[in-house]
């Protein structure tokens, strides 16, 4: 398979395994949004990594697949090609990329689904589809300057320049920078320590803010407050406050 999806300690790592590169062909597409909804669906998957191995993330799309379609082809198949991508943005649990090498075109794309990204010192990040006479096309130009701005995205959309992870770090792009040998170990600990967290406050949590950024404030403030009220019903909410009165704060066990 090209895309694969590993549970452990109820940590699910949705793995790209197309070498060399880990290009992003409409196999691999569907498979994504295939896994996603998989890692949506199960009890047992309360965290998400998403992983392209040890040298490379994704860097972007088959071109020589892409060069052999036709407009009236690419309008059929660019609404798949982003509800693969929404899929992934919108697992309810909280998702990390570990992100190694190249994630160009598709490949940051994908990376921009996640909640939080971890790169690799020899990371580089892009949109160079302005190269090819396109735009990023699965959700690039709104995921990117939702995430660091419109100016910044433009930037690097306009341009197609890829940018290393030091830049990306102070773009706002990524949000760590580790040796390459360490980002997949450490994306696992950041996605273990939030799979032992309360699962439905972390969903509500999610939802909240991504709900938020799509909508004006007196909306987001809504779906916050429709949210917080509900989790008043959660066994979890019991047994974080319980813990809190009777223990102390940050000793409540959710598992």
């Amino acid at each position: 398979m090209t895309v694969t999806l590993e549970v452990s300690d109820n940590v699910g790592t949705i793995r790209l395994d197309r070498p060399p590169m880990n290009a992003l062909d409409v196999a691999v597409q569907d498979r994504l949004r295939e896994l996603a909804e998989e890692a949506t669906r199960r009890e047992d998957v309360r965290a998400v990594i998403l992983y392209g191995g040890e040298k490379v993330f994704a860097a972007g799309a088959d071109i020589k697949e892409m060069q052999g379609m036709d407009h009236t082809a690419m309008v059929l198949r660019s609404k798949a090609l982003q509800d693969s991508f929404t899929a992934v943005a919108r697992i309810p649990k909280p998702v990390v990329a570990a992100v190694t090498g190249y994630a160009l075109g598709g490949g940051c794309e994908l990376a921009l689904c996640a909640d939080y990204r971890i790169a690799a010192e020899n990371a580089k990040l892009g949109q160079p589809e302005i190269l090819l006479g396109l735009i990023p096309g699965a959700g690039g130009t709104q995921r990117l300057a939702r995430l660091i701005g419109p100016s910044r995205a433009k930037d690097l959309i306009f341009t197609g320049r890829m940018v290393k992870a030091e830049e990306a770090l102070t773009l706002g792009l990524v949000d760590r920078v580790v040796p390459a040998a360490e980002v997949y170990e450490q994306a696992h600990a950041w996605a273990a320590k939030l799979a032992k967290g309360p699962a439905l406050a972390l969903r509500a949590a999610k939802e909240s803010v991504d709900a938020g950024l799509e909508t004006d404030i007196d909306t987001g403030l809504t779906v916050e407050r429709n949210w917080f009220a509900g989790l008043f019903a959660t066994e979890d909410r019991e047994r974080g406050m319980r813990s809190f009165v009777e223990e102390g704060p940050g000793k409540a066990k959710f598992l």
